[in-house]
């Protein structure tokens, strides 16, 4: 394929294709500025009777060619490339989750170190991670045989051992896995894709391990020395694994994989990718996240140990709004659910919509009553979900204290979460129940009380979900992709700035100036209050905040904070409740 000539795409035709929905973006370049100018969407059809992905593909272009007035499809059901008038279009992308999305199996000698690492580039490449098998997670040898004869993962991602350690326990997983056998998800009789990215003097010996029925694959070692982490080179190969492999062996796949100008990419590491970029270009750290109704992605980037932006990704699998509802009221516990809840609703009516909701998942709220139901659900699988984030986004385990045998092999988490609350300065929503609440108001809130931002934070949410398809772009074109990100994608809801600290309510939390062209105000912050002013969109105003002794707002217990804020649909919000919120 030549290289793309970012100069001469003019008109960028973007899909995603979901499991349920295939999703079309036009991208359009208006008096020298890219935006995004119309959007279309077909029933995915990667599932009988079709089995083409690409038949709702071109159905899906077909409808925003007509929105648009522009023909983007032939007679042939081709994509024209390119753009010519009123005819076809300069670069065709694409992103995918339909089928289930990229379900890897991750093994690792150590639970913690090897096997940790190799699910965080299992995770950064987008997939959903079916297991971890390592040797020290309190399964017998034939209980993990078991698990993965069970198993029907499109790929094996294996690490172990340090670069230049001993190679004995690697070969020892490998030994445990090659009788295994496991089976690919997709296509009977083809290799299964093994990645191994441990040991490189164990290379060889891996090699020997494995017969013809795996494909096997040998990327740079993820953990190549205890104190350092290296995993992109494994992210890279998990990606062309996933197009050689599993994509080709994917119902119609192989011929979306011709009309697109560049790789197809899971829709999660597309969504990673943007939201990286956008760390990047603003240096900051930011946190996004994605709820659907069977799980819960949550993204962020946040500054490393040594100053360079670290990206981490977690799938919490059994947290949604609709398939798994009821998984999330029964790790929350339904007197959780019910605090967020203003009316009266005991908890048998709770359980009764509940239920209802997992007999009819697709449901939406008809009334004031299930739509704050729903939102109080939302809260709880957001903030469990980010508690899980939170424990997987750590430093490195065991670097920085003196290491003995028993921290090696200790059942903990991790290092320190480099997850901080009062660094973040932007949290952006997505998926039905942030992005198509009634009210903006009402998505600002779900995202305080989930996440429990400290400090000044910026809050916005994704309008159309378009993230995915700007991630691919920005592979191609990053101009294009921050521009549209930035104008289109982006609604911003406004700035919150909330106290850290606890107090009794009514004793005073922080003192206040704001001054913008069309704000004027000042006073008193007491706990447990929580005002709203309204600060326009694309407005900045001088903030000037002193809190209580016993507060930090970003500087410190009780020291003066003085900041830009942005404005935004709903405006400035200042949070005295304190934190923790309970």
């Amino acid at each position: 394929m030549p290289p793309l000539n970012p100069d001469a795409i003019n008109v960028i035709l973007a899909t995603d294709c979901g499991s349920t929905t295939t999703k079309a973006i036009l991208i359009e370049k208006i008096d020298g500025h890219y935006r995004q100018t119309y959007r279309g969407e077909a029933p995915t059809t990667v599932e009988e009777p079709v089995a083409d992905v690409t038949v709702g593909v071109i159905n899906a272009a077909r409808e925003i060619g007509e929105l648009a007035g522009r023909r983007l499809v032939d007679d042939d059901g081709n994509i024209i490339r390119p753009a010519r008038g009123k005819d076809g279009c300069d670069l065709y992308i694409s992103t995918s989750s339909a089928g289930g999305g990229l379900q890897i199996l991750v093994t690792g000698v150590v639970k913690e170190m090897s096997a940790a690492s190799a699910q965080r580039a299992a995770l950064g490449a987008g997939a959903i991670v079916l297991d971890l098998i390592a040797s020290n997670d309190r399964r017998k040898p034939h209980e993990q045989i078991q698990r993965i004869r069970e198993l029907r993962p499109d790929m094996v991602v294996m690490a172990g051992g340090t670069d230049g350690g001993t190679i004995k326990h690697v070969v020892q997983m490998a030994e445990l896995i090659a009788p295994a056998k496991p089976k690919p998800r997709f296509g009977v009789n083809y290799q299964m894709p093994l990645i191994y990215a441990g040991n490189q003097e164990a290379k060889e010996e891996i090699a020997r391990t494995f017969d013809e029925s795996v494909a096997l694959s040998v990327a740079e070692n993820v953990r190549p020395t205890l104190e350092r982490e290296n995993l992109a080179p494994a992210r890279d190969m998990i990606h062309d694994r996933f197009l050689e492999h599993v994509m080709a062996h994917a119902p119609g796949y192989d011929k979306l994989m011709a009309l697109a100008d560049v790789p197809i990419m899971p829709t999660p590491g597309a969504v990673g990718d943007i939201l990286q970029a956008i760390a990047k270009a603003r240096n900051i750290n930011c946190v996004g996240v994605d709820i659907g109704g069977a799980t819960t992605d949550v993204f962020s980037v946040f500054e490393g140990e040594d100053g360079t932006p670290v990206f981490n990704r977690t799938v919490s699998a059994n947290l949604g709004m609709s398939y798994s509802i009821s998984n999330v009221c029964s790790e929350a516990g339904m007197p959780n659910v019910l605090r967020w809840v203003q009316q009266s609703m005991d908890e048998r009516t709770l359980r009764n919509r509940v239920k209802n909701k997992m007999i009819r998942p697709t449901t939406i709220p008809q009334t004031q009553e299930s739509l704050e139901f729903e939102q109080a659900v939302a809260r709880e699988a957001l903030r469990l979900a980010y508690k899980q984030h939170k424990e997987f986004a750590t430093t490195l385990k065991g670097v920085q204290q003196q290491r003995t045998v028993g921290d090696a092999f200790s059942q903990e988490k991790g290092g320190e979460s480099i997850v901080d609350n009062m660094k973040l300065n932007l949290l952006v929503a997505s998926g039905g129940v942030l992005s198509h609440a009634p009210r903006m108001e009402q998505t600002a809130m779900m995202m305080i009380d989930a996440f429990e931002p400290e400090g000044i934070t910026e809050l916005a949410k994704d309008s159309i979900f378009m993230m995915p398809h700007l991630g691919v772009l920005a592979s191609v074109h990053p101009e294009a992709a921050m521009e549209v990100f930035e104008k289109d994608c982006l609604v911003t809801l406004g700035t919150v700035i909330a106290a850290k600290g606890t107090g009794k309510e009514g004793q005073p939390c922080f003192r206040y100036s704001v001054k913008s062209s069309t704000l004027t105000v000042s006073g008193e912050m007491k706990f447990g209050e929580l005002e709203t002013f309204e600060l326009p969109l694309h407005e900045t105003a001088k903030v000037e905040l002193t809190p209580s002794r016993n507060v930090d707002l970003g500087q410190g217990n009780g020291r003066q904070v003085v900041a830009e804020v942005r404005g935004g649909v709903v405006g400035l919000i200042l949070d005295a409740r304190g934190r923790p919120l309970w």
